[in-house]
């Protein structure tokens, strides 16, 4: 592990030498060969499909992963994929992601894309990429992923071929003999010719068989969102890549870790910071389940697969680590060094307990889609200040902006976080040049309408949001989205759709909602509107209220911080009355440094300790009232 403890440790990597000369792959061919050369018969890659301790894994050493990615690169390439055309892939993990991931991105350009999403947003993501090859699903048991792109391509006549991939060739006994009777039936048409994955890249060489770029180039398109049918596209280079991947062999890990990773390959978090930074160290990365940790069984054997690859190092998010809390730690997880978080806030009880329970550090970290990710970390090796998102990274340059004027913050003066590094392609974020209009400061400062500030130590806390997301679980919803369905409701005036504080999901969906004059909608009639016209399951309402009048602006703009306390105070009184805990919110601040925070007074006997247990497992803070 890197000596990376304060904010000097930080400088004197930079002070080492500017990033430009710096000796670095240019391209992700290079970046992958130069693993394979070193580490030839080390293991690079492991994948099972069953979360079982000893279940049937498939692992792949460096020379062996290598060649998978070259015989992916080769069949996109003979596929008529050029330096600028798309290989989109909509798949759960397997090792064919991984491989269409770093292949596509050698041949082309490669476009992730969420399982999760509905067909029409699907289609909407094709059309916007332009994508000509689709590596999806063949039709399996338990999920309807080749029916949905199989939809999502009727509407994207770009596409010319669907590469399909069987999970079959993962399942032993008679598992494998029985899946072919069960499989479902796709009855969509659409004018795209279907291939299997692997059968044609087996017939292809394990050496590339074209010329690599040979230079930096946009090689990477993500999504951000897709809630709306019109999501927006970010663009990544191989250097913002590559120096993602940098930063975890500098700072983070060597030839002799094993990370375990379950989460998914359409996300940056696991395709930029985690399997990059496999590749600049030689790791050893292990990918449970198609679906990570939403994985059949995956929580229930977490500890025992921590046992039997011998991880050191375990990727997760707070929802996770919740998870894992209501489950004994049952199996020799000796070999484990730290945990490493991010996708959204931890709250600060979950932190101890899980120190507590595992006796490993969590590290946090914070970074974004637009800036190819990684933008600071709590420092493995120094103090953490829980509650904080850490130092930034080397090289990475985070001014706090004025909200009104743009001009730079004083320390611990709020502000908007903008960042500049190596990960951020100024000036071309985005696919469509549009949209990137007003998104920078100084013209290579990215906004990313995060409110945050720096303490005195070089320290980055957030603090709330300027762009109004939600984040579930680490997922964005866009309040728009649920708010703009509501509004075509005849009885619905006025829609204010928030983040609600919850101990699991961080947030979830929640909506406070004004009648028109003589509207007699019902909270179930709205919820079930909502249901039907919001496309995305994740953005469905969990709470809707009713109220006279909505605050608002002096310009008519719903005053959002108001219903944000009023579901703060909602949510945590209900929290302290189920624990029986006498004591209330009575009032809900905003703090110049914290944010939103909570007043809670007493009604009875309740002690520190009782509310502390209640309220740290949400992420915004609280402080007994004056």
């Amino acid at each position: 592990m890197g000596n990376f403890a304060n904010k000097a440790d930080r400088d004197a990597i930079q002070a080492e030498s500017a990033w430009e000369e710096r000796d670095l792959p240019r391209t992700m061919y290079e970046f992958l060969s130069a693993t394979r050369d070193k580490f030839p018969t080390r293991n690079a890659f492991s994948y099972q499909l069953t979360s079982g301790a000893t279940d049937k894994n498939e692992t792949l050493t460096w020379t062996q992963f290598h060649g998978k990615c070259m015989q992916a690169a080769n069949l996109f390439r003979d596929l008529g994929i050029g330096e600028n055309d798309v290989v989109a892939y909509v798949l759960p993990n397997a090792s064919e992601t991984a491989y269409t991931l770093l292949g596509g991105s050698i041949a082309g350009i490669v476009n992730p894309i969420n399982p999760l999403l509905e067909p029409e947003q699907i289609s909407a993501i094709l059309r916007e990429t332009g994508a000509k090859v689709v590596v999806t699903l063949k039709p399996f048991p338990k999920t309807d992923l080749a029916q949905k792109v199989a939809q999502a391509v009727a509407h994207a006549p770009n596409v010319k071929h669907i590469l399909e991939v069987d999970l079959l060739r993962y399942l032993g006994g008679l598992k494998k003999f029985i899946v072919p009777f069960l499989r479902p039936k796709t009855t969509t048409t659409h004018h795209a010719k279907v291939l299997d994955f692997v059968a044609e890249a087996s017939k292809k060489s394990t050496d590339l068989m074209f010329e690599d770029s040979g230079t930096d180039r946009v090689a990477f398109y993500f999504h951000t969102g897709g809630t709306t049918g019109m999501p927006k596209v970010a663009q990544h280079k191989y250097s913002g890549v590559i120096y993602n991947g940098w930063l975890g062999r500098k700072l983070l890990f060597t030839e002799q870790d094993v990370l375990m990773c379950p989460l998914p390959l359409f996300h940056v978090f696991a395709s930029h910071v985690v399997l990059m930074s496999v590749i600049a160290s030689g790791a050893h990365v292990v990918f449970p389940t198609p679906q990570g940790y939403r994985g059949e069984g995956v929580f229930d054997n977490f500890w025992k697969l921590i046992e039997r690859y011998k991880v050191t190092f375990m990727i997760t998010v707070p929802t996770a680590i919740s998870a894992l809390m209501q489950r004994p730690v049952d199996a020799d997880i000796s070999s484990l060094q730290i945990a490493f978080s991010g996708s959204s806030p931890l709250p600060v009880e979950l932190y101890n307990r899980f120190e507590k329970a595992c006796g490993v550090t969590i590290v946090e970290g914070y970074g974004l889609t637009e800036a190819t990710c990684l933008v600071s970390i709590n420092p493995p090796s120094g103090e953490k200040k829980v509650g904080s998102i850490g130092i930034p990274f080397p090289y990475c340059d985070v001014s706090i902006r004025n909200v009104a004027d743009g001009s730079v913050c004083g320390v611990d003066e709020i502000g908007e976080i903008c960042v500049s590094n190596p990960g951020v392609f100024a000036g071309n974020t985005y696919t469509e040049a549009d949209k990137n209009a007003d998104l920078y400061y100084d013209e290579t400062f990215l906004r990313t309408g995060d409110l945050g500030r720096l303490d005195g130590d070089g320290y980055l806390w957030i603090t709330g949001r300027a762009k109004d997301l939600i984040i579930r679980g680490g997922h964005n919803i866009d309040p728009a989205e649920i708010e703009e369905a509501l509004a075509g409701h005849p009885d619905v005036a006025f829609a204010g759709a928030i983040g609600q504080p919850d101990a699991h999901a961080g947030e979830i969906p929640c909506v406070y909602v004004e009648l028109v004059s003589g509207g007699k909608a019902s909270i179930d009639d709205l919820m079930a509107y909502a249901k039907d016209k919001v496309h995305e399951r994740a953005a469905h309402p969990k709470y809707i209220e009713l109220m006279d009048e909505l605050p608002k602006t002096a310009v008519g703009k719903i005053f959002k911080p108001d219903l944000r306390k009023r579901a703060i105070t909602r949510i945590y009184n209900a929290a302290l009355d189920e624990a029986n805990v006498e004591a209330e919110v009575i009032a809900v601040l905003e703090d110049k440094k914290r944010g939103l925070v909570a007043q809670v007074a007493k009604k009875g006997d309740a002690s520190e300790d009782q509310v502390k247990e209640v309220l740290g497992s949400f992420t915004r803070p609280w402080e007994w009232a004056a």
